[in-house]
């Protein structure tokens, strides 16, 4: 009995060093690349007009529509599949090319009918050359699903943040030289580019020269609900670009994108994070209810507890660091970072609850829950658009839509692990409200007549300093497990060189 008692408690252990492992290689690969990013951003958008943002915005919505085909599904299908090997990987590599050149091809040819439908000059040349990224994408998926099956997040590191620092210079370059819209063609395209043959290099998995349509059938049955459910998703979520994009000007969707991007690189940082090394975790313990219930528990306290402070502190200093990095011609950004700030929040839970979903097999149910939201978010859309003539309460739309789409996607894991929406909301209950204390700590150190440079550095030093210390004072579990594993590992590392 005691042996077996030690075996499940080597096994916990093995999983969680398994799980924060990758979650530190993973976090330090989308906070190298964000931040790099981030920066590049920041400098091109003082170096490029909103005009140039809003363009690459309405060639990005087909882009990601196309994009969808090649990512959503059968990578995922093979990282889920417990049996997968060198002929299923083969088979969707060969696979994602061809429907990736396919795919460039239509893209290639509807282009000059997409610029002629929202009269923008360019348009269509540069949708030709930016959409270059599809082809390179097909050949790339197969080269991550193998990296995530095999928890081998840090050439993931490495491959993302080569990849970031060379395109950002390129894009620089292109931007001090006059190269407009150009400047962001090249960053982005290069960014994916260098990504590809940085992590062909470094990974030993090459595909055989064999392909199975029986191994493929197998796949797409699995594959092609999450693929729908993707598509559904980013039909909806392009569909607001769409529309802001032909409503109203290019500069006002660019205003909608920029206030959108800033809170959307913070909450992917961990979002991404959380799902890519969660997915082939949970999927490894699939059969195991209660292992995969305190896991999704974990990630859900640990993931909250981490995003919501950063989110919330962003929204309170979202105008000081505009008028301080993008300076007063991007002024009207503030509102949407604000707006985009909560709705980021809660992404971790729609992220959490999808990803156990998926583990299970239970890609029937995915798509299900897809359409529902969708046609909920359309009907918010709608009534947006049709009663309001306003970007701004398009936006808070989409907060009603994301706390909706929280109910209905916890909703499910109530049945399946017993881990409903109540129980979510009193794990994450408390990381908000002291997040929104230390916002109001902050917001309340506005009110001194501080130059803008000092007043976002104190702010951000003393918001750091109150959030670890109310949940030192309340011993914050999520705090406790944080600092426990951090910890834990850097005695693991002290063992190691020891031995």
């Amino acid at each position: 009995m005691n042996h077996n008692n030690d075996h499940q408690l080597k096994q916990i252990s093995k999983i969680k060093n398994k799980v924060f492992s990758g979650l530190i290689w993973t976090f330090f690969e989308r906070i190298a690349s964000q931040s790099f990013t981030l920066l590049l951003s920041l400098v091109l958008a003082r170096l490029l007009s909103p005009n140039d943002f809003g363009l690459i915005a309405i060639v990005m919505v087909f882009i990601s529509l196309a994009d969808v085909f090649i990512t959503s599904g059968f990578g995922n299908s093979l990282i889920q599949k417990k049996d997968a090997d060198n002929l299923d990987f083969s088979s969707v590599f060969y696979f994602s090319i061809v429907l990736s050149c396919v795919l460039y091809i239509i893209l290639f040819i509807t282009a000059p009918y997409i610029s002629a439908y929202f009269e923008m000059q360019d348009l269509d040349m540069v949708m030709r050359v930016l959409g270059l990224y599809l082809p390179i994408i097909g050949f790339n998926i197969v080269q991550q699903a193998f990296v995530s099956k095999n928890m081998m997040f840090k050439k993931f590191f490495v491959s993302t943040l080569i990849g970031t620092l060379i395109s950002a210079f390129i894009g620089i370059i292109y931007a001090l030289y006059g190269g407009g819209v150009w400047a962001l063609v090249a960053q982005r395209l290069s960014s994916a580019m260098i990504n590809t043959i940085v992590l062909w290099r470094i990974i030993k998995w090459r595909p055989s020269l064999e392909y199975s349509f029986v191994r493929m059938k197998g796949i797409i049955s699995y594959g092609w609900k999450l693929l729908a459910s993707s598509l559904i998703a980013s039909l909806s979520e392009n569909l607001t670009n769409l529309v802001i994009g032909k409503k109203f000007s290019s500069q006002d969707l660019a205003f909608y994108t920029q206030g959108s991007t800033y809170p959307r690189q913070i909450g992917t940082n961990i979002n991404n994070t959380i799902s890519k090394v969660l997915f082939p975790v949970l999927s490894e313990y699939q059969d195991d209810l209660l292992k995969m219930k305190l896991m999704m528990r974990r990630s859900i306290k640990t993931g909250t507890y981490i995003l919501t402070p950063m989110l919330i502190g962003l929204a309170v200093t979202a105008e000081p660091l505009v008028k301080l990095l993008l300076t007063e011609r991007w002024i009207e950004v503030v509102p949407f970072i604000q707006i985009f700030s909560v709705y980021y929040i809660f992404i971790p839970i729609h992220t959490i609850n999808l990803q156990a979903i998926k583990a299970i097999g239970r890609s029937d149910l995915f798509l299900k829950l897809e359409i529902i939201k969708r046609i909920i978010g359309l009907i918010i859309l709608f009534i947006t658009v049709v009663f309001f003539d306003s970007v701004i309460i398009i936006a808070l739309g989409m907060i009603i839509q994301t706390l909706i789409s929280c109910f209905i996607n916890s909703y499910p894991n109530k049945g399946l692990l017993n881990y409903g929406y109540y129980e979510q909301l009193c794990d994450i209950a408390p990381n908000v409200t002291i997040s929104i204390f230390m916002g109001i700590f902050i917001f309340s150190m506005s009110l001194f007549k501080l130059n803008s440079i000092i007043l976002l550095i104190l702010q951000v030093i003393f918001g750091v300093i109150v959030y670890i210390f109310i949940s030192y004072l309340f011993k914050l579990d999520s705090f406790k497990y944080i600092r426990n594993s951090i910890l834990g590992q850097i005695k693991i590392r002290r063992e190691k060189k020891i031995l």
